[in-house]
């Protein structure tokens, strides 16, 4: 057996308040129509249609509106006036009605059928102008324009609630922001680490290498210098797998490609080919072209594609000579690293070269630098030795971010996000153009049809009023010739039933004309009775006669 469901306590006490207010206008109603009303069906009945409608708005709001729309049209019999207060709880629940669904073309159907109930009410009852002027003017506005407030109001509520997602989602944004910097600031650390302690410890092994080959050491010495190299070979292996380990996965952004800034040391490529010829290498080096201004980014990528180049050919190609090309055009940079190969050695060469073409992190790294640059980088065996060469425009262009965040470390707009952000906007703002064109356009066309038809109907009550002095001045047997200046230019064309059913004289013919110009409330009538071209009768009926 499933436990009764609770109503939440603050639904519970919502509803409540709003069904006391309500009820409260109810009662204020009853007091003011006195004796003629009837306890039950003017009080006890519709405060039990609020109880229900009111809980009843929160699943089935149409339903809701429907059903106080039918307490209206039943206060259109009411012979006294038209005006009652379940006008003021129907706009109460179209309002919740807007707030509630979501769609315009539901609510706008029940809106129509609501004011479509209650004109084939007043074409029922055959009520008085006055009813029907109400009827065309006061419900729809209460229909209507409480509608268009609720879907408002829900317009703002999901506009803040989507602001709130969105600032948490920016939030969250912001620690995956925070994360990105650490794992880029570790790929920065593992190429510096490969590219600038890798290129000395190969120089230092070099050297180890050279003095092991001296003449002049003892056994002892040499065995002492082998082992010093030994252990050179196995740090730079174990440099080799810290900078695995502290590398982004493939397809993350290496922190080489995002480091901004010149050298991490102040050497340039002429310190660079210096150090390394002084350690023994066989290098030389070629500038050709007038040296530009480059920006940093350039200068560092030209710096590190030299010191890669020469430490890759001292690991895999030792002893042979190095021949370093920088050629500087109008917009790019030609960097060529080549390692000559020796006579009688081609294959060996080729071994080398696939040595090098299979190496480790560090033409990978290089290459993303390269590209990240804008530039291109080509590595290959070249006449048995083999080459590096890259080109390097003098302008790096802005490159759009591939991790999941908004911005990283280096600033860098997330352009991926961006079409997700615009799409969410657009959506944000389509929406509420579709609220506003509804909320100008609804009033518009209601406006188009109602206020002509109220119009014409006060234009017909008032046009049709006889003041009551005039009324006094007209006398039975005079010509309708001579009484036409005190006579209005039509007639009332809406006579209650009594007053079209009252006894009037044989082969006459009756007008009736309203004694005031009040809109909303009953007034007198004056019927004049003409046979022949000659007023014959004129007498008064009560407006609240049945």
């Amino acid at each position: 057996m499933r436990p009764p469901r609770i109503l939440p306590t603050r639904r519970v006490l919502a509803d409540g308040a709003l069904w006391a207010v309500l009820a409260a206008a109810t009662g204020y109603g009853f007091r003011d129509a006195g004796g003629a009303a009837s306890p039950v069906v003017d009080l006890l009945v519709p405060l039990a249609v609020l109880a229900v409608t009111v809980p009843l708005s929160r699943s089935r709001p149409a339903a809701a509106v429907l059903a106080v729309n039918g307490l209206c049209a039943v206060g259109l019999a009411d012979s006294a006036t038209p005006a009652n207060a379940h006008v003021l709880s129907l706009a109460a629940l179209s309002c919740l009605l807007g707030v509630r669904v979501t769609r315009a073309a539901g609510p706008l159907v029940v809106l129509a059928a609501c004011l479509g109930i209650d004109v084939a009410a007043c074409a029922l009852l055959q009520v008085p102008a006055v009813w029907w002027f109400y009827t065309l003017t006061v419900v729809p506005a209460a229909l209507l324009l409480p509608w268009l407030a609720g879907r408002h109001w829900r317009g703002r509520r999901e506009l803040v609630r989507d602001g709130w997602r969105l600032a948490q989602s920016l939030e969250e944004r912001q620690h995956l922001v925070a994360e990105r910097a650490r794992l880029a600031e570790r790929a920065d650390i593992a190429a510096d680490m490969h590219d600038s302690l890798g290129h000395v410890l190969s120089l230092v092994a070099l050297r180890a290498g050279a003095l092991e080959l001296s003449p002049d050491l003892t056994g002892r010495d040499r065995a002492d210098v082998a082992e010093l190299r030994s252990t050179i070979a196995d740090a730079v292996e174990q440099l080799r797998q810290t900078v695995t380990v502290l590398h982004d996965p493939p397809k993350a952004e290496t922190g080489a490609t995002t480091r901004a800034g010149g050298p991490s040391v102040k050497d340039t490529v002429a310190d660079l080919i210096g150090r390394a010829a002084a350690s023994g290498i066989p290098v030389s080096w070629e500038q050709r072209g007038a040296v530009p201004v480059l920006p940093p980014l350039v200068e560092r990528g030209m710096y590190r594609v030299v010191q890669e180049a020469l430490t890759n050919a001292v690991k895999h190609a030792p002893g042979r000579a190095i021949r370093v090309g920088i050629d500087h055009a109008t917009d790019h940079t030609r960097v060529s690293v080549v390692n000559a190969a020796q006579r009688g050695d081609g294959p060996a060469g080729q071994t080398a070269g696939r040595a090098v073409a299979a190496g480790g992190r560090g033409l990978t790294g290089l290459r993303e630098r390269v590209t990240v640059l804008g530039g291109t980088l080509h590595t290959g065996p070249h006449h048995g030795g083999f080459q590096v060469t890259a080109v390097l425009p003098h302008q790096a262009p802005a490159r759009p971010r591939t991790g999941p965040t908004a911005t990283g470390s280096g600033g860098h707009t997330d352009h991926r996000t961006a079409p997700e952000h615009a799409e969410r906007l657009a959506a944000v703002r389509r929406a509420a153009r579709r609220r506003t064109a509804a909320a100008l356009a609804a009033p518009v066309a209601a406006a188009a049809f109602f206020l002509p038809a109220a119009a014409y109907l006060a234009w017909q009550l008032t046009t049709g009023v006889l003041p009551p002095s005039r009324y006094d001045a007209l006398e039975p047997g005079r010509t309708r010739t001579e009484l036409g200046p005190l006579l209005p230019a039509r007639a009332f064309p809406y006579p209650p039933d009594h007053a079209r059913s009252a006894p009037r004289p044989a082969d006459a013919t009756c007008a009736f004309y309203r004694s005031g110009r009040d809109l909303l409330n009953q007034v007198d009538l004056y019927r004049l009775c003409w046979s022949h071209g000659t007023l014959v009768a004129k007498d008064t009926l009560d407006a609240h006669r049945e």
